[in-house]
């Protein structure tokens, strides 16, 4: 069995996590095919937008439980070496994703805990199934949070949510989701994959150039004063209007004609 399966549907690359036997928990096999998958497919031009799913019930059960069970063994020390090691190695997937010139979509439609929270939470759009519940369950083992969730959800819902969910790690549902600002929108299970389909078809025609520095705007707002993000607009903005995507979205829009972008 593949632990990671990819599939293109023309400029749509879905990548399907593949452990639902263990409900998709991260293992170190699990984490390299995601680091190389989203390296290769966020470095291809012809890609326009990323689904990431979860097969079998489950998006994500977070860390595998069975793999840390294997280091209790090990003296205090050593044990924090390992898992200092093992989660340093999340960073790159986290920076690619961050930084990725697609929109990268989470599509959960079952449960997230712990990594699964902070998986979702990296991307940029959060669609849930109505069967789909959220926990950060990493107090339930007696650790921290890792994955920069502690980064993304204090932007996301706010510093008084977020450490509610990381001090209480509580289960919430996915219209709880959407009322915290999680997840952008709930859709019913029957119809799940076709409406996460429908946004991504929505997305792939969209100007590539401006997604990507729609993105970049977005991170910078995190550390730039008002200033400097200022300036960094100017910026952007003289850039996309020397594209021919700026070119062919003004003709377009005057022309009351869909617009056809061809990312330059």
């Amino acid at each position: 069995m593949t632990i990671l399966e990819t599939v293109r549907r023309n400029s749509i690359a879905e990548v399907t996590m593949n452990r639902p036997d263990f409900f998709n928990a991260l293992s170190n096999e699990l984490l390299d095919g995601l680091i190389e998958t989203f390296g290769k497919l966020t470095a291809d031009d012809s890609v326009r937008c990323i689904v990431l799913k979860g097969a079998g019930p489950a998006f994500m059960a977070g860390g595998d439980i069975k793999m840390f069970k294997e280091s209790l063994d090990l003296p205090p020390a050593d044990r924090a070496e390992k898992f200092a090691k093992d989660i340093m190695a999340i960073d790159p997937l986290v920076k690619t994703i961050a930084t990725a010139r697609q929109p990268v979509i989470a599509a959960v439609h079952g449960p997230a805990a712990g990594f699964g929270v902070s998986l979702a939470a990296m991307c940029d759009l959060v669609y849930a199934s109505s069967e789909a519940y959220f926990m950060m369950a990493y107090v339930q083992i007696g650790t921290s949070p890792d994955g920069a969730s502690t980064w993304f959800l204090p932007r996301i819902v706010g510093y008084r949510r977020a450490m509610e969910l990381a001090l209480l790690g509580d289960k919430f549902d996915a219209v709880t989701a959407e009322r915290y600002g999680l997840v952008n929108d709930v859709f019913p299970a029957d119809t799940f994959d076709d409406e996460v389909n429908r946004i991504a078809e929505r997305l792939v025609q969209g100007p590539p150039l401006a997604h990507a520095q729609i993105k970049r705007l977005f991170n910078v707002s995190a550390v730039n004063s008002l200033d400097n993000q200022l300036t960094e607009e100017v910026d952007s903005f003289a850039e996309m209007s020397s594209s021919e995507d700026f070119v062919e979205g003004v003709s377009a829009f005057l022309e009351k004609r869909k617009p056809s972008f061809n990312g330059r």
